[in-house]
């Protein structure tokens, strides 16, 4: 099985990376259609376009009263929370390629103009790709933490832990260490960390390739399907009556 797995997983890897590099060469493609990011006129603003949609799909449809806001980078990005989660508000805050320095930085126009009930966070992996330290990753994400529980004291926020992927398997002892820092402060900063990363792992121990897209790093439906059952979990602990009731409704 972990033969098998580690062969899964490399092939993966190989393709991804063979895909990066025909991005790259390819006349008509980029680095940054290659992480699956649109193109911005402006590459001192290279979130521009997506930022923008959210604050025209705020104009267009006001969000709910009582939403689950998630927030993040590409996991949240392409996750299809709206179906996930068909039996309460969501609103989905995710740019692709974001580090926890974009989310800082484009932070208030990230926040809807209704506040939500409970709020959902997944950052870091992108930092840590870039070559930014472990300790550097955790310090941004409490900041972004802390910044959230200010703006929403009373709404439970929970941080999803860095996740294993084929792909990034070398990072993943920087990741566990980002990981256990944050798990570390919840308690303290008032939020609540979720270990999403052990769903994802095979027998063997190595990311289940079976739960990832062919580029090694994006989950596939299958592997969001896991994470929906951990949220779901926590939003019935944190909002039991809330979460009842759109339920039942």
């Amino acid at each position: 099985m972990r033969t098998a797995n580690i062969a899964c997983a490399r092939s993966i890897a190989i393709k991804a990376a063979t895909a990066l590099l025909l991005a790259f060469a390819l006349p008509g493609t980029g680095g940054a259609q290659a992480q699956d990011r649109p193109p911005n006129a402006d590459p001192a603003f290279p979130f521009a376009r997506e930022i923008e949609a959210f604050a025209k799909a705020n104009a267009a449809s006001p969000p709910i009263e009582g939403a689950t806001l998630f927030l993040g980078s590409s996991s949240i990005r392409l996750w299809n929370i709206a179906g996930s989660f068909a039996d309460i508000p969501t609103l989905k805050r995710g740019f692709g390629g974001a580090s926890t320095p974009d989310v800082l930085r484009h932070y208030r126009r990230l926040l809807p103009p209704i506040q939500p009930r409970t709020i959902v966070v997944y950052v870091g992996e992108n930092d840590l790709a870039a070559g930014t330290s472990p300790d550097e990753v955790a310090d941004d994400i409490l900041t972004l933490l802390k910044r959230l529980r200010a703006d929403y004291p009373r709404a439970p926020i929970a941080f999803l832990s860095l996740k294993p992927s084929p792909i990034r398997w070398t990072l993943w002892p920087k990741m566990a260490a980002v990981n256990q820092a944050i798990a570390d402060r919840a308690g303290a900063d008032r939020f609540t960390y979720l270990d999403v990363g052990q769903v994802l792992l095979a027998r063997d121990g190595l990311p289940d390739a079976s739960l990832f897209r062919p580029d090694g790093l994006h989950m596939n439906p299958q592997g969001y399907q896991r994470w929906t059952q951990l949220i779901d979990n926590w939003l019935d602990q944190v909002a039991p009556a809330a979460n009842a009731a759109r339920k039942a409704s």
